[in-house]
């Protein structure tokens, strides 16, 4: 893809600076993840249909953990059933070139940026990762990879036995909870390296945003501090959302309306 003419100098004034990507759904949506927002997330629970925000809850997971489980275990062999596509391998190429002057901040919990090849130290996964989990009881910091062999879920699956059993905590056999940011919580520097995700952004001198509307605070805050900080900000995406409203104030800003799989490739390729 030939990339406009105005995202040209916005790159090029980054030589030798720091650069922060910023992913959200639509990176991973070109693998084949759906959002979970749209009728593939709603859940149902006797005769009662859920949306994803009352699932992913603290309050639900009191209430039912069973049924929170269940539905994250069939979201986990979605994510198992994906591969990174073009636009992750562009951004893991962009780290591997760049180093320590690399971040990227991604709301995604897939873990589709890992398998493409970023490392674990400059990735920011802010609201955590479907493939850990963690003691309800915090009776350690630790986190505990998922089963490797948990087969992919029917969406009506009931959860077993076995899947409890092998779902407790290693340490004090406890029950354990996904390591994701649920709807009623807070970011936490502990669990999801949120202050380093927003020192990044205040400190870099181009922010890329691929596939994100900004629903959560978080992502739009980055933008904004990236923004004041002087940085150049270019937003990837297919719709109208804040980041695009962001980058069309500034004069090294720059919306991109394209797919992450055509547009990021061709960004990376100009990093480098």
């Amino acid at each position: 893809m030939k990339l406009p003419d105005a995202a040209l100098p916005i790159l090029d004034r980054v030589d030798g600076g720091r650069v922060v990507f910023l992913t959200g759904a639509g990176i991973s949506a070109e693998s084949g993840i759906p959002t979970f927002r749209g009728e593939e997330g709603y859940w149902t629970v006797g005769s009662k249909e859920y949306h994803p925000q009352e699932m992913a809850t603290q309050a639900m997971f009191q209430r039912a953990p069973d049924e929170v489980w269940r539905w994250y275990l069939y979201r986990l062999g979605v994510c198992r059933g994906a591969a990174p596509n073009a636009a992750h391998a562009a951004v893991a190429s962009v780290e591997e070139q760049l180093g320590d002057r690399f971040c990227l901040i991604t709301q995604n919990v897939d873990g589709l940026h890992l398998r493409a090849g970023n490392s674990l130290d400059r990735t920011c996964q802010v609201h955590g990762n479907i493939e850990l989990h963690r003691c309800v009881d915090r009776c350690s910091a630790a986190l505990h990879r998922m089963p490797p062999d948990f087969a992919p879920r029917d969406r009506d699956a009931p959860l077993s036995a076995d899947d409890r059993q092998r779902l407790a905590c290693p340490d004090c056999g406890g029950r354990t909870r996904p390591h994701v940011l649920w709807f009623d919580e807070y970011y936490e520097e502990e669990l999801y390296r949120s202050e380093t995700a927003m020192h990044a952004a205040a400190t870099c001198d181009l922010l890329v945003i691929v596939g994100t509307a900004g629903a959560t605070s978080l992502p739009v805050h980055a933008a904004r501090v990236a923004a004041r900080a002087g940085a150049g900000v270019i937003d990837v995406n297919l719709d109208a959302n804040p980041f695009a409203e962001i980058a069309h104030e500034l004069t090294n800003g720059l919306a991109i309306e394209g797919r992450a799989g055509e547009v990021v490739p061709a960004l990376a390729a100009r990093l480098r």
